[in-house]
């Protein structure tokens, strides 16, 4: 049985497990948006980071990397790495992949994506939207043990323009959080 993950975060620059084939892609229905709090990895439970989940969105797809893991050992120490990696993300779900924007045939179908749900009871870390510039200033001052949420931030613009895709909601955080760095720089 051949296993499909779903990246749109750090998977698409550090997968962290061994893999067969990696394949750029989207899924529909879905928008990219740092509204989820990071206690474990990009921040502190004092002072949390923002990484990014996935927010049902009518007519919007999400670009980013999937990973075929074809055998059953390999398939085994992903899923372990995996759910310690998203522990903080409460949900799995199965989506199609899909690579041409113009088809509606599916690449692969249902490739595993982990999802952080709004839902406060079951997600403790789910921040919810803010204004870019509120969400600008949490990344540019959170840090956990994975670093600085920021170089969180400059790695997933980087990732996603060397794929050849421009996310608006990454590309305007991280001019904020430039102006903001750029601003305190000045200040200081």
């Amino acid at each position: 049985m051949v296993m499909w993950v779903f990246g749109y975060g750090s998977l698409i620059w550090k997968a962290g497990f061994h893999f067969d084939e990696r394949v750029v892609g989207f899924i529909k229905g879905y928008r990219r948006v740092f509204y989820q709090g990071s206690t474990d990895h990009r921040g502190t439970p004092d002072y949390p980071g923002r990484t990014v989940t996935l927010e049902p969105a009518e007519g919007e797809i999400c670009w980013g990397a999937a990973y075929k893991i074809s055998k059953k050992e390999d398939e085994e120490i992903a899923l372990t790495y995996l759910e310690v990696r998203e522990k903080q993300y409460d949900k799995k779900e199965y989506l199609d992949l899909f690579t041409e924007v113009t088809t509606s045939t599916p690449a692969i179908p249902g490739v595993m994506v982990y999802i952080a749900s709004p839902d406060k009871k079951v997600n403790k870390n789910y921040l919810g939207p803010a204004s870019v510039e509120e969400i600008a200033r949490q990344i540019v001052h959170a840090e956990g043990p994975s670093g600085p949420n920021r170089d969180y931030l400059f790695q997933l613009e980087k990732a996603l323009l060397q794929l050849g895709f421009r996310d608006k909601h990454v590309i305007d955080l991280a001019n904020e959080v430039r102006r903001i760095l750029s601003e305190e720089l000045t200040a200081s």
